[in-house]
């Protein structure tokens, strides 16, 4: 079992002059005390314009700077927006590769297409169309990190000429690709293409061995073509995250802002939203109702079934069952759900000592081992996927388009004065 850690960088209202600079150096701290215990992953998303739930608009510039803070831990940007209106895709391309190489080779490319109409309608991106155009931005973007150069590409949601784009990854053929997957018909998708699953939700037991069965058998079929150059077969599911050696204290602290991360995403979906103006915090405080009343119950009844919380937060005893569900589901790595709602910064540390103490080491000795017993098992599968795969065609040297030099706007520009003086043009 491998672990992440997840930033969407959530900053509920109201909102003092220096709430961004404190949450995204409380987060960076976090991921650098992640890297030190143990964690491997941390993934950051990319979104725009959503108040309160994200403020994480530039995950690439997150994780370069996690980079020059941590050793070991893997840097994903989870998901990048790939649809070319967000993000062009040489740009994408460029961004991966120097994140890869910045962190000497920690980069993993996680990839998305948005769900909200605020983001889906400033950058004008017909919701329909989206999976399609996400598809198709991810596919060339594999390739212009593998091809050199590469030799352009004429389609339907953008178009580029041939160019050779700079710089290359460090991992060969290319980071590994991920895709952002919320119910079972997109983890089909997912595995067609060959992608990991990071999987943006939360289940239970019976549902995670559902998707893992779905996933892995696409994974083992013929419906396997891979997007990219490479096969990805993997699953990350989410879980709530707070820990403590006392459950109530964890639901304390934890409960309140994981229910505020569904319960925001839920709002920019389907109510009314007025850019800068709605408060989102304010609105499940009063529809969630009088939260210290919860608290007091749950200091006295730890034990009861009236007391809900999410699973994933209790006891470190507790999350460690938990996570061993999973893997006997399939899953091959939970992502935390820790930075939501108004979650401390110290209860967020506090929680991930307790997972570097009492958690993590029961899974110290198994990870590379289980890892390696599943590449030998699905490497016939892969390699089929591999052959199945129409990659673009190389250009010959002599197919390579020569780019001319722009042309004069005026001979008078470009002659020399008698007497020696340059005109502007050749200034």
């Amino acid at each position: 079992m491998r672990f992440g850690v997840f930033y969407e960088l959530q900053l509920p209202r109201p909102w003092a002059k220096d709430d961004e600079l404190r949450l995204i150096a409380n987060a960076l701290n976090q991921v650098e005390l992640a890297d030190r215990i143990g964690v491997d992953y941390a993934w950051a998303a990319e979104h725009h314009f959503l108040d309160e739930y994200s403020h994480s608009s530039a995950s690439d510039l997150f994780l370069a700077a996690a980079a020059a803070r941590t050793k070991t831990i893997k840097l994903g940007l989870g998901i990048r927006q790939v649809i070319a209106n967000y993000n062009h895709p040489a740009r994408t391309a460029e961004a991966v590769a120097m994140l890869d190489l910045i962190s000497g080779g920690r980069a993993q490319f996680g990839i998305g297409e948005g769900a909200t109409r605020l983001e889906l309608q400033a950058f004008e991106i017909p919701a329909k169309e989206k999976r399609a155009m996400s598809l198709e931005a991810a596919e060339q973007i594999a390739n212009m990190m593998v091809m050199e150069p590469y030799p352009g590409y004429e389609g339907r949601s953008f178009r580029m000429p041939c160019r050779n784009v700079l710089p290359k990854p460090w991992q060969k053929p290319h980071p590994p690709m991920w895709m952002a997957c919320t119910n079972r018909d997109t983890i089909k998708v997912a595995a067609r293409h060959g992608l990991g699953v990071l999987a943006f939700n939360f289940l239970d037991a019976d549902e995670a061995s559902t998707w893992s069965t779905i996933y892995y058998d696409i994974i083992r079929s013929e419906e396997c073509v891979p997007l990219g150059h490479a096969v990805n077969a993997n699953i990350a599911m989410m879980t709530a995250f707070s820990l403590h050696p006392d459950r109530a204290e964890a639901v304390r602290r934890g409960q309140e802002n994981f229910e505020f991360f569904a319960y925001a995403m839920n709002s920019l979906i389907r109510e009314e939203v007025v850019p800068g103006r709605t408060d989102i915090w304010g609105k499940y405080l009063v529809e969630r109702g009088d939260a210290t009343a919860l608290q007091i119950y749950a200091a006295q009844n730890p034990q009861e079934q009236g007391l809900r919380h999410a699973v994933g937060i209790g006891t470190p005893q507790e999350f460690l069952t938990h996570v061993q569900s999973l893997e006997a589901c399939g899953v091959d790595q939970v992502i935390f759900l820790q930075q939501a709602g108004r979650m401390k910064h110290e209860h967020i540390t506090d929680s991930l000592e307790l997972f570097g103490r009492d958690v993590r080491p029961a899974f110290a000795d198994q990870a590379e081992e289980r890892e390696a017993r599943k590449a030998s098992e699905l490497a016939p599968f892969i390699e089929g996927a591999m052959a199945r795969k129409q990659k673009m065609r190389p250009l010959e040297d002599h197919e390579i388009p020569v780019v001319a030099p722009s042309k004069p706007k005026a001979a008078a520009l470009s002659a020399e004065k008698p007497d020696g003086i340059l005109t502007p043009a050749h200034a």
